[in-house]
């Protein structure tokens, strides 16, 4: 007689089933399976009942409505998908089924598989590190351009830049854009622009397409090409929706083509208006300093006239031409005088004495004449001596004569004179006095 089982190890088919779930769907999470959809039922609740198989087995599967809204795709019987879901159990039946918590078409789901797992592994790596990233230069003269010289892409490029900055060039490197031949040719322009180093960013995508036409983007070489060039690159991949891995390794990601060529070209329109704010600006300064710089002139003129060496060399010259006058009158007077004097002398020598005695006193009068006239001769030497010996000094010290000789005078604009290139620097306006004028330069550079 066969021995009974102890009650406590008696389990009811629910208890059974119960277990066998949680261990399936603790164990079996997460996974990803692929096959083809069969027996596909979709009821008024808005889940979806289906098989999945292949050509040699099948399970059922559940994929409810709160996961089935965001599917992309309308299941049908026949279509090949990669599923990711848990394995469970339905506990009433029994039945052994898988519940679907994300769907994609066979062939688009695999990619996006491997799409994670290569972005996964390159984020490790640090090839999307923000601190790697280059900016964009400030100032932008030349741009690449990798993309097919045929496609859309690069047509909205050109007509963004000759309507934003037709200044800029724009130098094209061809390439394939979809299938198994681009992801090698788009690696080698990127290589062959940076060796050329003859553009200063660039610009690498191409329009939209399916996530299978734009996978050369997301090809480990591109991502590794790209990390590597020292030339800041502008990702700008489909549309905006579109992200690939060239996005997160490039400096800068646009949302499209148009948008990167708006990224890397300014606005010739507002920089003329900049320029031109700036140009009235600049004027009205200048403006301000001319006639500021023309009002000192004035007032500087007049000093130097009132102070001139010649004015006042004209005004000595005046008077000594006054003592001259002057002198010769009180000569003439004093000669005139004597002369009186000397006629009564006579008269009376004429009257008290004898003839001798009026020769005596002639000769007497003559020696005191020639006394008088050596007398007011040596007195007149000697002040045109001393008149020309301060019209030399004057003369020595005169800037007029410094100038005479193939001197200058130099200051700044101050009117301070220049005697060393340390009180000058770079773009000072100076002012240089010659003989015959003046010349305002301004310094170049002082060494």
């Amino acid at each position: 007689m066969a021995k009974l089982a102890p009650a406590q190890n008696i389990l009811t088919v629910s208890q059974l089933n119960q277990t066998v779930r949680r261990l399936l769907e603790s164990e079996f999470s997460g996974i990803w399976l692929t096959g083809e959809i069969s027996n596909f039922v979709r009821p008024a609740s808005g889940h979806w009942y289906f098989s999945l198989k292949d050509d040699s087995a099948q399970i059922r599967g559940a994929m409810f409505r709160g996961s089935n809204r965001n599917c992309r795709i309308k299941p049908q019987d026949g279509m090949q998908v990669l599923v990711r879901a848990r394995l469970s159990l339905y506990e009433p039946r029994g039945d052994y089924q898988i519940i679907v918590e994300q769907m994609e078409p066979a062939g688009d789901g695999l990619l996006k598989q491997q799409f994670e797992q290569l972005k996964n592994q390159l984020a490790a790596q640090g090839l999307f590190a923000q601190s790697h990233k280059l900016p964009l230069p400030k100032t932008i003269n030349r741009v690449g351009v990798i993309t097919s010289h045929t496609g859309a892409a690069v047509r909205d490029i050109i007509a963004v830049l000759k309507r934003r900055a037709p200044q800029l060039e724009v130098i094209i490197y061809p390439t394939q854009v979809q299938g198994q031949m681009a992801t090698q040719q788009i690696a080698s322009m990127i290589q062959l622009a940076e060796f050329r180093n003859e553009v200063d960013v660039l610009i690498v995508g191409r329009g939209g397409g399916s996530l299978e036409d734009l996978w050369c983007f997301n090809e480990e070489v591109v991502a590794r090409a790209i990390y590597n060039c020292k030339i800041p690159i502008v990702s700008a991949v489909g549309h905006e929706i579109d992200v690939t891995i060239s996005d997160y390794v490039a400096d800068v990601r646009a949302a499209t083509p148009s948008a990167a060529a708006e990224l890397v070209s300014p606005d010739t329109g507002a920089l003329v208006q900049h320029i031109e704010q700036y140009k009235a600006q600049l004027c009205r300064a200048m403006s301000r300093r001319l006639n500021d710089a023309k009002n000192h002139g004035l007032l500087v003129e007049q000093q130097l006239l009132h102070l001139h060496p010649q004015n006042v060399l004209n005004n000595h010259a005046q008077k000594i031409d006054e003592l001259s006058l002057r002198l010769n009158t009180a000569i003439k007077l004093r000669i005139g005088n004597n002369n009186n004097g000397l006629n009564h002398m006579v008269s009376r020598f004429k009257l008290a004495q004898t003839a001798l005695n009026i020769v005596h006193k002639q000769s007497q009068s003559k020696y005191l004449a020639e006394q008088l006239n050596q007398l007011m001769t040596v007195k007149l030497t000697d002040y045109k001596n001393r008149i020309e010996t301060q019209a030399k000094q004057l003369d020595i010290v005169s800037p007029l004569k410094t100038l005479g000789r193939g001197y200058s005078i130099t200051m700044d604009d101050n009117q301070q004179v220049i005697k060393s290139a340390a009180q000058l620097k770079a773009d000072d306006l100076i002012e240089t006095k010659l003989v015959d004028g003046s010349v305002k330069s301004r310094v170049v550079c002082v060494s």
